[in-house]
């Protein structure tokens, strides 16, 4: 390798796995060498790939940061550089991952006369063998054998610290109710945003980094990530990259059961990947599969874009058809005079418990966001023999993914018939005067500001009743405990003041 290396002057390199076999040759500038992708050994969930760089420095350099970059974002074995000089090895130089508490998380070994060589490596694949064990154990806050998705989640923000630090915990929530591990957070408020990263290319290495490190399989960005910079960041790095949209429809994705629902999710996600199918590139590959890539209507991403806008034509032809059956069911309903009550709110409010403890029935109900995503309605009794239809919606949340709600909106449109809208508010959730924001932004989008309201405060039982009662008083609401029925009366009463007035 030295004698090429020197005649050629272009460093040179060589890639081996475990059992010494060579992966690659790989021929360089006088500078460095430029990395293929490893496809056939992929890192998957493992710590280190399985693979060691021998490469040659021409001027008996010793390891540099490009190489460090390469061994930590690679988890590489090891990387051993040749340092030579007049044309021939004089030293050897070697560095490897280690575990470490600290910001340094690899070491470099003092340089090796090269006439050493021979006896330098006798119980290297010892060592490499207790740096994995030692690097895999370093993994705290997880299992290794459970099998979910692990993430880190990156908020790049110029807004205020106190709104980005309020996203980041919604995108827990988000994270949590997709089933996903979240290892960390990491909030960075640039003075710009870099168009080709977020932040900058220093920074998103160092971001990698630390994923790799903690065993994160996925990176979740709170901000929407155009199709050019998920393919820079998975230049960098095998980490899948998803956004904040393409998570929420991955929930919508696990929550749709009816076939409203799975239309619409579908038709939601082909909308968010038509703009990202740019051909068959590794990068946008890694997408698939799991998070952000489940769902009815599940297709690879290479798949051909006149492909995916015929299906887009044939789902909305499938929805035009759903609603206009949704219609049907409406003027059925107008016959018999019934009025139409919609609960609304923002996602995991408690809008499907009140509905099955209002009406004794069993729609699903869970503590996660988005656990209702298909609408259901039931009949309730008022006294004089006097009934209502009363429907739970899909929960609404802050900027709402413009595909999920072009794909909803013939859903959401049934708000239109609702004679009166319960408006139902989380007060233990310390974020509820921004959720009754993003409530009214999305009423007012649909052109629903004006219809009838009624503002119920869920949840008293989980905090202080006078506060409580002073929250009521200032936005003019009712309190009730979704769980507990004796607490509906003032509610039911105002329905009926409402529906039936004097």
């Amino acid at each position: 390798m030295a004698e090429c290396s020197s005649s050629i002057g272009r460093q040179i390199g060589a890639v081996a796995d475990r059992d010494g076999d060579i992966t690659h040759v790989i021929v360089g500038d006088a500078k460095g060498l430029f990395l293929p992708e490893f496809t056939n050994y992929p890192l998957g969930r493992r710590v280190l790939r399985g693979l060691r760089l021998i490469h040659t420095h021409l001027k008996n350099e010793q390891i540099n940061q490009d190489d460090i970059a390469d061994l930590s974002l690679l988890r590489l074995d090891a990387i051993i550089v040749i340092g030579m000089k007049d044309g021939r090895p004089e030293n050897v130089y070697l560095a490897h991952l280690q575990p470490s508490d600290s910001k340094i998380t690899y070491e470099i070994n003092s340089p090796l006369p090269f006439h050493r060589l021979d006896t330098a490596f006798e119980d290297f694949d010892e060592l490499v063998s207790s740096l994995e064990d030692g690097l895999e154990h370093q993994r705290k806050g997880f299992d290794i054998r459970d099998k979910r998705e692990r993430a880190i989640l990156v908020s790049v923000s110029t807004g205020s610290r106190h709104e980005q630090e309020e996203s980041i915990e919604e995108l827990k929530e988000l994270a949590n109710s997709s089933n996903v591990i979240v290892l960390d957070t990491l909030l960075q408020r640039p003075k710009q945003i870099n168009p080709k990263y977020l932040m900058g290319e220093g920074k998103i290495k160092e971001l990698v980094i630390n994923a790799l490190n903690k065993g994160a399989t996925l990176l979740i960005f709170d901000q929407d990530v155009n199709p050019s910079q998920i393919k820079a960041i998975s230049d960098i790095t095998e980490l899948k990259v998803i956004d904040r949209s393409q998570l929420i429809l991955d929930i919508f994705a696990r929550r749709a059961h009816s076939r409203d629902g799975k239309v619409q999710v579908e038709l939601a996600q082909l909308r968010y990947r038509l703009p990202k199918l740019t051909g068959k590139g590794t990068a946008m590959s890694r997408l698939m599969g799991g998070i952000g890539g489940r769902g009815p209507g599940e297709m690879k991403l290479e798949v051909d874009r006149r492909r995916v806008r015929e299906r887009i034509a044939l789902l909305e032809k499938q929805l035009e058809s759903l609603s206009r059956a949704r219609q049907q069911r409406k003027a059925r309903r107008v016959e018999q005079h019934i009025p139409i009550i919609s609960i609304i709110g923002y996602t995991n409010a408690g809008k499907s418990t009140l509905l099955n403890n209002l009406t004794r029935s069993k729609t699903f109900v869970e503590d996660k966001m988005f656990a209702t995503l298909d609408t259901a309605s039931r009949r309730l009794r008022f006294p004089k023999e006097r009934d209502v239809i009363i429907t739970d919606t899909v929960g609404f949340i802050r900027d709402l993914p413009k595909d999920i709600f072009a794909a909803f909106k013939s859903t959401l449109e049934e708000l239109e018939d609702a004679d009166l809208l319960l408006h139902i508010v989380d007060i233990s959730n310390p974020r509820f005067e921004q959720h009754i924001d993003s409530v009214e932004k999305i009423l007012s989008d649909l052109g629903l500001s004006q219809k009838p309201q009624l503002l119920v405060f869920n949840k008293v039982d989980l905090g202080d009743r006078e506060e409580a009662e002073a929250i009521c008083r200032r936005f003019e609401g009712i309190a009730i405990s979704a769980i507990r029925p004796e607490t509906f009366y003032i509610l039911l009463n105002a329905i009926e003041t409402k529906l039936w007035p004097l």
